[in-house]
Order: structure tokens, then C-alpha cells, then sequence
């Protein structure tokens, strides 16, 4: 009755909270209150109940449900809820389309230049410019959604309704289920305890938390989705499904949720509609119209922050700019190939206007011809001859090749990666992979095995650092060994063989207990054996780990009456209970307190100093003949132990790490570990893997001590406190996602070094997924990593192994290196093709090469050429250098000096054969031939020469760094051969065979070989060339860099990386210094201001501090006052607090979440920098860093 007089009372309640709460479908709880209570941990959770409900059956009468009989079942009543508080399913990213990827592929600046000409140059000759690589994305966008059908829908999970058990698809779990859990769970949902036994959760895929976490009504209610039970049971009721779950969040964080967009669309109108509600209590006032979800996914952002008042600003210019992220090396070529474009337009019209006005000059003045009508068709003819020498100097001109050469060589890179256990989701991680300057990694299961073991045991008096051989230890030390651990570990801990071919033995069960299984295993014994001969039933009683007595004992009953009890549990505990240990020879003797501090000095302390976790084996006899002790009172019966071992237990480091991680502190490469892990493991780890070195001055903190130092008084993040700690950290401890989150994010956006830094980050849980979305390149364990990982990441390792990263990163170099070499090439060419066709075409009315061997030249030296120097294999050599950063040119010094000797060369050879060469090889000159006229031996020659020139010069274009040997590893790419010599082959037959389509005549034997010797000469001229040292050459240009830190714009660099027009940035130039101007004056109005408020008080008060948002929202330039603005984690601009009142407003509070993402406040960050940065939407957005 009691119970019932209590649900009532909560009713009334209910009716109370109705009148407010009316909007969430009459349950007296609301979404916004769940998903805040599922946030907090452990005992704050436990608080906000008791304070808030009661107790959880409040929770569940304010549900409409029963803790016993559950939900009635009734659809009207699911679908109320699942309309209320959404479903359990997390909705896919819309898939691009194929059409979407051809139309993407089209957007390429080279592609349009060439889709003009080629319309233009359709009714003269049918030339069709190359389509990108899309069937390759599409192919892979098709293949990674079959990889990714994420909660699994088949997954039926058991839940109580109207009183009986039954089991629905995951699908179909609502709030207010309550849902039984035991062993083996995956839990589908968020929810609260109501019920459990001995439950103990594995959380580290959330949290990262390696141990496991028991879960009680009085210390811990909270059972999370995506988490694993490892032991007992219980029932739950749910609190959260689908994108309102913890999981879900973190995917939403993603922007899996498909919602998204519509989101966007949502916001605009409530701002439209000028709610001064913030947009929380809009999503949950207005009952969700579109999807059950929509209410839920809009107010989708669990890092909590309050956003300057421009939000409409940038949803509208959201709207307006096509998201496409560029990856710093298609920055760099876009901008060179534009360059290259403009020029080559610039030589073309030139040169179609020489020969226009040439012609008519020389007929019609020189001549003094007069205009005949039946002439005109002629006349026409040569207009459109020039014209199509116009087009070919254009397309000539144009490196099409570019865009090709990085698709294949990404491509290619991808396809060999696979080989190296790289699954490379999204092509250019491989390429900014090559730039990585720090690697952020998770400790757990990327640096270590993520499976205890023991390493190191004290046994019959000797530490042995290794697992000794069964040999080497007294037989009856060694079966008391077996039968302790065996009996005396829980009989779910069990060792299971591997999944997968060549896989480690699954662990299930109690981490540690399978750990001393596992040396058991290691020491050729079985414990099944012995489990199979006393079954758990035999066990006479049980005392089970708990965290006081932090010690699990087992008491076994002989045939002969007597007992034995076998203990194990933290070595500090057992040791003090010990009073003999077995000796060397096997025989117990005396163990003094003495004897005791002498094992903790030299043994426990140094196990401990290595991170190793130490754990004592002990028994202890009854004999038969005595009184049957008093099993109750524990602490008499374990006591007067005998000692049996000291085993240290750790999470081994991975056998192949410390040297990987040597190659990439090589390379420039800074190692830091993030984990969850207390801090002396870290440590310990840390040293083990290299990542710190004995002596050297670096940084290990815990999570807790990161936040103080990284936030002001506020609790707000300042990027100037994380650059003060972040150089020099090495090791963070203890770390919450966010921290993880906050910690890439203040790397990248990070201003200290010269570089923009470019962080890899890699992480197998669900808590690892934001900021593995951040980073630059994601990392995600393909075989221990969760679904919410993987999906977040750029490139799976197939084989969680921390050396696949390395492997990586020489990927990454080998594709920015494949594209130099190409482009050395190429331009080499263009330079070339250009001079002699634009010269050839003013001086002799003719370009010396036509338009079809233009052509010809244009497609070895785009296409085929990107293939053969695109696909060079990498060498161990790149990983010697540091790595290039994002505003290194693409054409090195180096480059230049190649491209423009051996440019200098061809053309002395091609102007020589030009204009004399009918003297020397005693042929007829080509020159001036008429309209009509066959094709000559004389042009033959030059246009042969002039092809054999770049083949040759394809192998000086391997090497790019000035190195002398470029026949090195010649033979290792296959491709490289096959395409010389197969162009070598078809170069004979065009010039043998080609006759009048390609303006070729036949040439002798001894004209062939002048050719090839002209050609090969190119090879001898390149080493002259190598000898002329680089430093020498100051008036060299470099020439393709990447965006100057000046030009980012701050939409760059904040969240969404919106491409825009290089060329409209030249324009914008001017407008920012006027702004500049404007920005001066700013500031001196403020420092005036804050002279005037009592000295630099005013400089902490909110007021002082004025944002440029402003004036973006106020045309009228007002020198007013906003909020602080946050960059928000990822695009959906969601607004917790009431950011709209924007004069003003007080400080925002504290953030509790620790997740505010950066202050967004630095008074005076190298004004000028930022100020010269330009961007999209408004040139004013320029100012936004600077204050």
C-alpha cells in the first residue's frame, strides 16, 4: 500500500509538472531533463535523482511505467513515445549520389577551362576532355555503406511488457521499457538501474575506461548504450533511444544523423520568427512537426556552448557556399593550375590575334589584295586554322594532367595501402597524412595489446622479469599455482580461442582473472582441467571480490575432511596476511614482517614503478582433525596465509610500437598519448614506448589538471593557455573525450609554431569519435574499434597496429612527392610547347607542331606521364625528413632550377632545328608552305625530337630533390617502364605510318638516330644542371604555396572548411586594408575606454570586450557588444543558452560540461596577422580572429 500511496504522490506530482509540461505528450519528465540527467556520472547522477525524482521508481511512475510489469504494449501508447522522445534508431548520412560525384568532379578549374575549349572547339574538331575519377568514389561510397549498417536492426534485445518477457528488435525499444540485462549484453539503449546483481559494465568503448564498472542503485544507476555487461544482471528502465542516447549523441556529433539539414532549415525560421526563447525550449515548446526525431536531433549538442549572435549570418552563408573540403595539396593546385590556365588563355588569344592580324595586314595592306566574296570560304579557313592553333596552345598549355595525376596517385596510394592494412575512407587523409606533424594516440589497444597479462611473477624466491618455463618451478609450487588460480577465479572468466585467423585469444570475463588464466596457459597447464574436476557447484564457499576487501577468496573441502583455502587479490593486502611463503625448494617457511618489506622494496615497488598492476596468490590449510572453523567472520578465516606468488599484471605495449614510434620521431613526427588510464601506467607506458625519454623536460597531466590550466576564471578555454602547456605535453592522463577533443582542437587551431600544425589522431571507442572528426586525419582499429569510430575516421587500420600509421604517413609523402615529379615534368613541357608554338606561330604563320601531334605531346605528357611518375613506390628515405607543412610550394627551388634548365635546353634544340635544321640534314625547309601543303621531313624532325626530349626527360623528372642518380630503382615501378617504352613504340609508328592526320613523312635511319641522340642529351644536360648548387640561385621563385596564414580566412579556420575562389581573393585585398584601418581605430576607442573605467578594470568586464560579429549583423558599423563566440564543434550551429540578446549580456557561466570549445576572446592576438586574412561571406569576418 505504502508503495501504491507513493506512485499516487508521484501522480499528483505529475499533474502538477503538466501544466508546464503539456508539450512533451504528458509524461512528467521531459527529453531535455533525461538527456541531462544521462550526462552526469556515478554520484552526481545519483544526487540529481534523489533530489530531483526520489528515487528511480519516480522516474519510472513520471514515465507511465511499471519497474515489474513494464509497458502495457499498446501501439497508441509506443508511438506517443516514440514521437515524444524519438526511436531507437540512428539514421544514416544521405549516400552521395552518382550524378552528385560527376557533377563534383566537374567543378575542377582545369576541367572548366577545358570544357569551354572543347564546346568551342566541337564544330572544328572532336576533342572531349577527360571526365575525373568518379566511378572510383562512387565505387567506394557503395562499398563503405555495406561496411556500415551501424546498430545491427536484426539485434533482438529482452524487455518486460504488460508483465511478461519478451524479445523485440532493438528497433523497437522506447522510453520507458524497462529492460532486462545479463551477461553478454550490448546495450541498446540509455537507461537507469532498477535492479542488479553484481553488475559490472565494460565502458571503455564510451569513456575509455579500461576497468570494468560495477553499477548499483546506491552508487551508480547509469547504464549507457553502446557499453558491454561483463558480469551479473538487472533490469533497466530506458531513457534514451536513438539519437538521444549517449552513443547517438556522439554519432550526431558526427553529423551521422541525417537530420542535419533539416535542422539548419528549422533554426533559420525559428530566427526568422524571432523567438527570444533559446532554441532548446523552441525544439521542445513546439511539438515536433516533420520526424519523431526532429525535436530530438535539433537540440543534438551535448558540448555545451554559447555562440556569438551571427548565427543567421553563417547559416546563410551556409546556404549559399557548396561545402566541399579541399585538402591542403588541391588548395595548393587548384591555385597553381588557375595560374598556369590564365596564362596559357593570355598566350593563346595573343597568339590567334598576331596571326589574325598578320594575315589580314600582309593580304589585304602588304598585298593591297581587295576582299573577294568567292574568296571568303578561304579566307575562312585560315581564320579557323589559326583558331585551332589558339585552342592547341591553350589545351597545351592547360595542365589537365594535374587534377589526373593527384587522382591517381591518391588512388594508387589507397590500393597499395590496403596492402598495408590502411583502409582509406576518404582519399586525401592519405595525402595530408604525408604532412602530419603530431599524432595524438589513444593508449588502450593502439599502443598496447588492450588484454592483461602477466609479465613478470616473484615465485619459489626468484623475479623472474619474463614467464619462466614449467621447468623451472617446483612441481607442487606449480599445482597449487594451477588449482588457485583456477578455482579461485570466477568460472565466466574463460579464455576463448581467436575469431578471426591469426587473432590474439579472446578474453571474456574479469580482465585480471584472465590474465593469471592466461599465465596458467603460458606455464603449458590447463585450467579447464581443473575447473572440469571441481565444478563450480563443488566449491564449498565463496568469498567474492568487493573493492574493500579488494581480495576474492575460494575454500575448497578434501576427501579427507580438511579444508584449503586459496586467496587472491592486491599484493599490498595479502602480503600482510601472509606468515610463511614457499621457498625455493618448495617448502613453506617462516615470513617475517622483515621478509616483507625486503618483497615490497625489491619486488612490488619496482613492479609497480614500471606500471605493472601486483597481485599475491596465497592458501592456507585447515587440517581435518580440528573444529570446523566459523566460515562467516572472513577476517579469521583468511589470515595466516602462506604466500604461493607476486604476479605483475599490465596491458602489454605492442611489440612493434617503440620502434614505430622512433621512425616517427625521425620524421618530425611528435608522439602524444591521450588516455584514460591513471597516470603512472601512462607514464610507465610512455617511457616503454619511447613517447618519453628518461631526463628530457615534457609534460605528463591528468585530465583534471589540463582543464585548470587551460580555462580562466570564467571556466572558459583560452587558446593561450593551451599554447603555453600543449608544445611541451606529452603524456595526458585520465582524459574525458572532450579533453581529448579540446586538445586536438587547441593543437590545430594553435598559432605558436610557424606551421599551422596538421594532428593525426587515433582512437578505437565511441568516446574517442569527436575527436577523431576533428583531427586532420582520423585513425580508427578496425578490429577493436566501435562502429561510432570507424564511422568518424578517415583510415581503419585492418590491424590496429600503431606501425600501420607510419606506413601511413610514407603514403602521405610519396603522393606529394609522385605530384612534384610529375609537375616538374609537366611544366617543363607546357614551358615549352607553349614557347615554340606561340613563336613558331608569330615569326611563320604555322606552329611548327600541329594541332594533332599538340595533342599527342599533350596526352603523353598529361595522362600518361601522371601514371608512370603518379605511381612510384615509396622508400624508407622519405621518412627522413621533416614534414613539408601546409605553406610549402609545391615547386621547390630545386624544381625551378630543373624545369627552367632543361626548359632552356629543348628550346635551344627545337629554335636550331627550326630555323636551320633543313641546312643540316639537307632537306626541304617547311617553312611558309602553303594552306594545303603534304606534311614535311623538316617539321617531322622537330616535332620527333621534340618528343623524344620529354621522354628522356620523363627519368630526370624521378628525382626531384636534385639527387644524381635518377635511374635508382628504375625497375621496382613496372608501370614507369611499360610507359616509356610503349610510348617509344607508338612515337615510331605515328612518325612512320602517321602520314597526312599527323602532318608526319617518313624519316631515315640516320635522322631517327640524330633524334634519339638530341633526346638523350637531355639526360647529360640534367646532371649539369644537378651541379649548379640551388642556394646560388636566389632570383629562383618558389611557385604553388599553399594559402599564407594571412589569407586563411576565419571560416578556414573554424569548422566548416568552405572552398573560395582564389581569384576573388585578389579583389578582396584592397577592402581589408581599409578595414585594417577600421580595426586600428577600434582598438584605440577601447583601450581609451578601458583607461577610463578605472584602469584596465574594464578589460575583464564583458562589456568592454566587442566582437566584429557586429558589424557584420549591424550594416551601420556600431562599435557595440556581444557574447563571446564559441566555434562550434561541428556544423550544426545549436545554441544552448539565450545567445539572441546580444547588448550586453552578462558573462556566460562556467561551463559544467568542460566542454566549452575555445573562448573565441583574444584581445590581441597579432592584430595585423588576422586582421590581413580576408574571407566569403564579408571581408569584415577578416577581423573576427583579431578580437
Amino acid at each position: 500500500m505504502g508503495d501504491m500511496a507513493n506512485n499516487s504522490l508521484a501522480y499528483s506530482g505529475v499533474k502538477n509538472s503538466l501544466k508546464e509540461a503539456n508539450h512533451d505528450g504528458d509524461f512528467g519528465i521531459t527529453l531535455a531533463e533525461l538527456r541531462a540527467l544521462m550526462e552526469l556520472r556515478s554520484t552526481d547522477a545519483l544526487r540529481k535523482i534523489q533530489e530531483s525524482y526520489g528515487d528511480v521508481s519516480g522516474i519510472c511512475s513520471r514515465l507511465k511505467t511499471s519497474p515489474n510489469e513494464g509497458l502495457s504494449g499498446n501501439p497508441a501508447d509506443i508511438e506517443r513515445r516514440e514521437a515524444v522522445f524519438g526511436k531507437n534508431f540512428i539514421p544514416p548520412k544521405k549516400p552521395k549520389t552518382f550524378l552528385q560525384l560527376v557533377w563534383e568532379a566537374l567543378q575542377d578549374v582545369t576541367l572548366i577551362i577545358l570544357e569551354i575549349a572543347a564546346i568551342v572547339s566541337l564544330g572544328l574538331s572532336f576533342y572531349q576532355p577527360p571526365e575525373g575519377d568518379n566511378a572510383h568514389f562512387y565505387v567506394k561510397e557503395k562499398q563503405f555503406r555495406g561496411l556500415q549498417s551501424r546498430i545491427e536492426q536484426e539485434q533482438k534485445f529482452t524487455v518486460i511488457r504488460g508483465g511478461q518477457v519478451i524479445q523485440i528488435p532493438v528497433a523497437d525499444i522506447t522510453v520507458g521499457d524497462i529492460a532486462q540485462v545479463k551477461y553478454g549484453d550490448l546495450l541498446p539503449a540509455d537507461g537507469i538501474l532498477i535492479q542488479g546483481n553484481d553488475l559490472k559494465i565494460d565502458e571503455s568503448s564510451l569513456t575509455g575506461e579500461s576497468d570494468h564498472v560495477k553499477k548499483s542503485l546506491d552508487k551508480d544507476p547509469l547504464l549507457l548504450s553502446g557499453t558491454h555487461v561483463m558480469e551479473g544482471s538487472g533490469r533497466m528502465v530506458v531513457t534514451a533511444v536513438g539519437v538521444n542516447s549517449q552513443t547517438g549523441i556522439i554519432f550526431t556529433l558526427l553529423g551521422a544523423g541525417g537530420e542535419e539539414e533539416e535542422k539548419k532549415d528549422e533554426k533559420k525560421k525559428e530566427k526568422k520568427k524571432g523567438k527570444g526563447s533559446s532554441l532548446l525550449n523552441a525544439s521542445l515548446t513546439e511539438p515536433p512537426r516533420s520526424k519523431a526525431q526532429d525535436g530530438a536531433a535539433m537540440e543534438m549538442q551535448p558540448l555545451k556552448s554559447e555562440e556569438g549572435g551571427d548565427g543567421d549570418e553563417k547559416d546563410k552563408k551556409k546556404a549559399n557556399l557548396p561545402k566541399k573540403e579541399k585538402s591542403v595539396l588541391q588548395g595548393k593546385l587548384t591555385k597553381l593550375a588557375v595560374q598556369i590556365g590564365k596564362a596559357g588563355l593570355l598566350m593563346s588569344a595573343i597568339t590567334v590575334i598576331i596571326l589574325v592580324l598578320y594575315f589580314v595586314i600582309d593580304t589585304f595592306w602588304v598585298q593591297k589584295r581587295p576582299w573577294l566574296a568567292e574568296c571568303t570560304p578561304i579566307y575562312i579557313q585560315y581564320f579557323v586554322k589559326f583558331f585551332i592553333i589558339g585552342v592547341t596552345v591553350l589545351v597545351v598549355a592547360v595542365p589537365e594532367g594535374l587534377p589526373l595525376a593527384v587522382t591517381i596517385s591518391l588512388a594508387y596510394s589507397v590500393k597499395k595501402m590496403m596492402k598495408d592494412n590502411n583502409l582509406v575512407r576518404h582519399l586525401d587523409a592519405c595525402e595530408t597524412m604525408g604532412n602530419a606533424t603530431a599524432i595524438c594516440s589513444d593508449k588502450t589497444g593502439t599502443l598496447t595489446m588492450n588484454r592483461m597479462t602477466v609479465v613478470q611473477a616473484y615465485i619459489n624466491e626468484k623475479h623472474y622479469k619474463k614467464i619462466p618455463e614449467p621447468e623451472a618451478i617446483p612441481p607442487n609450487i606449480l599445482s597449487y599455482l594451477v588449482t588457485g588460480i583456477s578455482v579461485n577465479c570466477a568460472y565466466t572468466s574463460k579464455i576463448l580461442p581467436p575469431e578471426k585467423e591469426g587473432g590474439l585469444p579472446r578474453h571474456v570475463g574479469n580482465k585480471t582473472e584472465c590474465a593469471l588464466l592466461g599465465l596458467l596457459l603460458d606455464l603449458k597447464r590447463d585450467y579447464q582441467d581443473v575447473r572440469n574436476e571441481i565444478p563450480e557447484e563443488a566449491l564449498y564457499k565463496v568469498y567474492t571480490f568487493n573493492s574493500v576487501r579488494k581480495s576474492m577468496s575460494t575454500v575448497l573441502k578434501n576427501s579427507d575432511g580438511s579444508y584449503r583455502i586459496f586467496s587472491k587479490g592486491a599484493s599490498e593486502i595479502i602480503l600482510k596476511k601472509c606468515f610463511k611463503i614457499l621457498s625455493a625448494n618448495g617448502e613453506a617457511k617462516v615470513f617475517r614482517p622483515r621478509d616483507r618489506d625486503d618483497i615490497v622494496k625489491t619486488v612490488i615497488e619496482p613492479m609497480a614503478s614500471e606500471g605493472l598492476r601486483t597481485i599475491c596468490l596465497a592458501f592456507r590449510d585447515f587440517p581435518a582433525g580440528e573444529p570446523e572453523p566459523e566460515w562467516d567472520n572472513e577476517n579469521d578465516i583468511v589470515t595466516g596465509l602462506t604466500c604461493i606468488a607476486v604476479v605483475g599484471i599490465e596491458d602489454p605495449v605492442r611489440p612493434e610500437v617503440p620502434d614505430a614510434i622512433k621512425k616517427c620521431q625521425r620524421a618530425g613526427i611528435t608522439v602524444r598519448m591521450v588516455t584514460g588510464d591513471n597516470i603512472n601506467t601512462a607514464r610507465a607506458i610512455a617511457t616503454k614506448c619511447g613517447i618519453l625519454h628518461p631526463g628530457e623536460d615534457f609534460l605528463c597531466l591528468e585530465g583534471k589538471d589540463f582543464n585548470r590550466r587551460i580555462r580562466n576564471e570564467k571556466g572558459e578555454i583560452e587558446q593561450e593557455r593551451i599554447d603555453k602547456i600543449w608544445p611541451k605535453l606529452r603524456v595526458l592522463a585520465r582524459s574525458s573525450p572532450t579533453d581529448k577533443h579540446t586538445l586536438v582542437k587547441g593543437i590545430i587551431d594553435s598559432t605558436v609554431s610557424e606551421q599551422r600544425q596538421v594532428v593525426a589522431v587515433t582512437g578505437d571507442g565511441t568516446n574517442d569519435g569527436p575527436a577523431l572528426k576533428k583531427a586532420d586525419v582520423g585513425f580508427a582499429m578496425g578490429i577493436a574499434g566501435t562502429d561510432v569510430a570507424k564511422e568518424a575516421s578517415d583510415i581503419i587500420l585492418t590491424d590496429d597496429n600503431f606501425t600501420s600509421i607510419v606506413k601511413a604517413v610514407m603514403w602521405g609523402r610519396n603522393v606529394y612527392d609522385s605530384i612534384s615529379k610529375f609537375l616538374q615534368f609537366q611544366l617543363t613541357v607546357n614551358v615549352v610547347a607553349v614557347i615554340v608554338a606561340f613563336t613558331g606561330a608569330c615569326i611563320t604563320q604555322d606552329s611548327p607542331l600541329k594541332a594533332v601531334q599538340m595533342l599527342w605531346v599533350n596526352l603523353i605528357m598529361d595522362t600518361l606521364a601522371s601514371l608512370a611518375l603518379a605511381t612510384e613506390p615509396p622508400t624508407e628515405s622519405l621518412l627522413l625528413r621533416k614534414p613539408y607543412g601546409r605553406n610549402k610550394p609545391l615547386i621547390s627551388r630545386t624544381m625551378m632550377k630543373n624545369i627552367l634548365g632543361h626548359a632552356f635546353y629543348q628550346l635551344v634544340v627545337v629554335f636550331t632545328l627550326l630555323f636551320a635544321g633543313e641546312k643540316f640534314f639537307d632537306i626541304d625547309s617547311g617553312r611558309n608552305a602553303p594552306l594545303h601543303a603534304p606534311p614535311s621531313e623538316h617539321y617531322t624532325i622537330v616535332f620527333n625530337t621534340f618528343v623524344l626530349m620529354q621522354l628522356f626527360n620523363e627519368i630526370n623528372a624521378r628525382k626531384i630533390h636534385g639527387e644524381r642518380n635518377v635511374f635508382e630503382g628504375i625497375f621496382n615501378n613496372a608501370i614507369f617502364c611499360t610507359i616509356v617504352l610503349g610510348t617509344f613504340v607508338v612515337q615510331i609508328i605515328i612518325v612512320q605510318f602517321g602520314g597526312k592526320p599527323f602532318s608526319c613523312s617518313e624519316l631515315s635511319i640516320e635522322q631517327w638516330l640524330w633524334s634519339i641522340f638530341l633526346g638523350m642529351g637531355t639526360l647529360l644536360w640534367g646532371q649539369l644542371i644537378s651541379t649548379i648548387p640551388t642556394s646560388r640561385l636566389k632570383f629562383l621563385k618558389e611557385a604553388g604555396h599553399g594559402t599564407q596564414k594571412e589569407e586563411i580566412p576565419e571560416e578556414e579556420l573554424a569548422e566548416d572548411v568552405e572552398e573560395i575562389d582564389h581569384a576573388e581573393r585578389e579583389l578582396r585585398r584592397g577592402q581589408i586594408l581599409w578595414f585594417r584601418g577600421l580595426n586600428r581605430i577600434q582598438t584605440q576607442i577601447r583601450v581609451v575606454n578601458a583607461f577610463r573605467s578605472s584602469l584596465y578594470e574594464g578589460l575583464e568586464k564583458p562589456e568592454s570586450r566587442s566582437s566584429i560579429h557586429n558589424f557584420m549583423t549591424h550594416p551601420e558599423f556600431r562599435i557595440e557588444d556581444s557574447e563571446p563566440h564559441i566555434p562550434l564543434i561541428d556544423d550544426t550551429d545549436a545554441e544552448d543558452d539565450a545567445p539572441t540578446k546580444r547588448n550586453s549580456s552578462p558573462p556566460p557561466s562556467p561551463n559544467k560540461n568542460n566542454n566549452a570549445v575555445d573562448s573565441g576572446i583574444h584581445l590581441t592576438i597579432e592584430m595585423n596577422k588576422s586582421a590581413t586574412s580576408s574571407s566569403p561571406g564579408s571581408p569584415l569576418h577578416s577581423l573576427e580572429t583579431s578580437l
